[in-house]
């Protein structure tokens, strides 16, 4: 098969690994940068052009979408979906898990537990606001945020009203979520195939620092799931319909809450702390859609 991985920068630890696995398992690798696409709207010929060529002949596409080119990466997925080209993850599960707000709307209509969360857009609300989640002290998420970046935590009242008001004078959209004590500025990245967690890592934050992301200078270690943690997992990719997704836990007292679902989670940080090799996990999993599809095909 020619797979490609849709990335903006072939040097990028996940899309090395991607590549080598794609090319240790048989088939051809080429990476896309989706940025510099062309996507040509035309009745009944959906096309994309890359460096002047129309792309052709692609099996299948593994996409690498930054969050700073959402939209515009999103809609080549898109295209190559109407191209009829398989994708590890759908245009709309993309955009569904970038949305903080929808994907949690979407977690809690599917009975997947999360964090108490409020959104609202009227300042004078602010007390009601926060003491509606438990606080404080609460979280303060812009919706736009990733990888810990635009992420507070207020400890108390004041510190709360005066971050709510920042944002909003900033015209910024916000969540605010209860905080988790319990969970000791620590979480849980379970990464999901299918509908199986392949390896999971709890990511502790230092010590002057509550949010326990790996690129915020957190540390992580193999763990295994509990049952109900592994399930909670994978109900919550399947909800958002992401196939290949970096799950976010948090252990609480009422059990695994979620916090996120990525879509395009990092390879790095799982491979290293768990050893599997889940490059090879992903390719497989095409290698097993593909011939699902093709023998879907024939049935019909």
């Amino acid at each position: 098969m020619k797979i490609a991985v849709l990335s903006t920068n072939p040097d990028l630890y996940s899309t090395r690994r991607l590549v080598e696995a794609i090319k240790q398992r048989g088939h051809q690798a080429v990476v896309i940068d989706h940025v510099k696409c062309f996507v040509m709207i035309e009745g009944g010929k959906p096309t994309i052009i890359y460096k002047g060529k129309p792309i052709t002949e692609i099996d299948a596409v593994i996409p690498r979408i930054g969050t700073s080119v959402n939209a515009f990466g999103c809609a080549v997925v898109r295209q190559l979906e109407l191209m009829k080209v398989f994708t590890t993850v759908k245009s709309q599960a993309i955009l569904r898990s970038r949305d903080k707000l929808r994907s949690m709307q979407v977690l809690a209509k599917s009975g997947v537990d999360i964090p108490k969360t409020v959104f609202a857009k009227n300042p004078a609300q602010v007390n009601e606001l926060i003491h509606m989640v438990g606080g404080p002290p609460v979280i303060i998420k812009l919706l736009e945020g990733t990888q810990g970046v635009g992420v507070v935590l207020a400890e108390t009242i004041k510190a709360a009203k005066s971050t709510i008001e920042a944002f909003y004078g900033l015209k910024a959209n916000f969540l605010i979520q209860e905080y988790i004590a319990e969970s000791k500025g620590a979480d849980i990245r379970a990464f999901v195939i299918g509908n199986k967690v392949i390896a999971a890592m709890k990511r502790q934050g230092h010590e002057s620092d509550f949010r326990s992301n790996l690129h915020r200078g957190g540390e992580g270690h193999l763990i295994e799931l509990t049952e109900e943690e592994e399930q909670t997992a994978i109900a919550a990719a399947k909800a958002l319909g992401v196939r290949i997704a970096g799950v976010d836990l948090l252990q609480s007292e009422r059990g695994p809450l979620v916090m996120e679902v990525n879509s395009s989670p990092g390879l790095r940080g799982i491979e290293e702390v768990s050893g599997i090799d889940i490059a090879a996990l992903i390719v497989a999993y095409i290698e097993d859609k593909i011939v699902m599809d093709e023998g879907d095909t024939v049935g019909v």
